[in-house]
């Protein structure tokens, strides 16, 4: 059985609702920011909210807690890692994920069901996918605006897009999402966590935890 690990900063708000949506196909445990020990998990998600109250900017002190330095070294031997909103800004700021996240355009926040484009299935986080498909999926967040200089935009492995319903931050070729080369380790600004339930709207979020089970699972 598939074992994730679901990360609490202090700050964090949403890691329980990720706890609560991994589990719908694996076993699911907290991991505190403060422990190397990772306890053996075959998936870490990195969870929405606002890490050490996003002092300095969004996810730069997250970045240094001992357990990043664990997720760091997971990542690179091919474990698989979610970062979700503020997970999303923590993975770019500890370089596992190229780019960085700016603030909104509109200089507010925003939180609003979107349609969200799945670009690549070709990741650990979206073989439970296919390209074109577009999840229902809300967002909720003041700095999340993509950004990639444009001479590197050509390197990007971009999963998600914002879909028909528009780009609601500013970010780079609407882009919602991305992956590191390998494609184990995933980033996106919508809350897949928030869309598993009809009582919510969607279920298409299950989609992404699923993929990480069927990554972990001989075929």
């Amino acid at each position: 059985m598939t074992t994730f690990g679901v990360i609490r900063f202090p700050g964090s708000c949403d890691e329980v609702d990720a706890l609560q949506a991994a589990r719908h196909f694996g076993e699911a445990k907290l991991l505190w920011h403060k422990d190397r020990d990772l306890g053996g998990v075959d998936a870490v998600v990195v969870p929405g909210g606002f890490s050490y109250g996003d002092y300095l900017r969004v996810g730069a002190i997250a970045r240094f807690s001992p357990v990043m330095e664990s997720v760091a070294e997971f990542a690179r031997s091919g474990g698989l890692v979610l970062g979700i909103c503020n997970g999303f800004q923590v993975l770019c700021e500890a370089g596992l994920l190229p780019g960085a996240l700016l603030p909104n355009l509109e200089r507010r926040f925003i939180c609003r069901q979107l349609g969200i484009e799945v670009v690549s299935d070709a990741t650990a986080w979206t073989a439970a996918c296919s390209p074109g498909d577009v999840l229902s999926i809300p967002v909720k967040h003041t700095s999340g605006r993509y950004y990639v200089p444009d001479d590197q935009l050509a390197d990007v492995n971009v999963v998600f897009r914002y879909a028909h319903d528009g780009n609601p931050n500013g970010s780079t070729n609407d882009i919602a999402g991305v992956a590191n080369a390998e494609g184990n380790v995933v980033g996106l600004m919508p809350h897949p966590e928030h869309a598993v339930d009809p009582l919510t709207g969607s279920t298409d979020g299950l989609k992404l935890f699923e993929s990480a089970v069927r990554e972990r699972v001989p075929a």
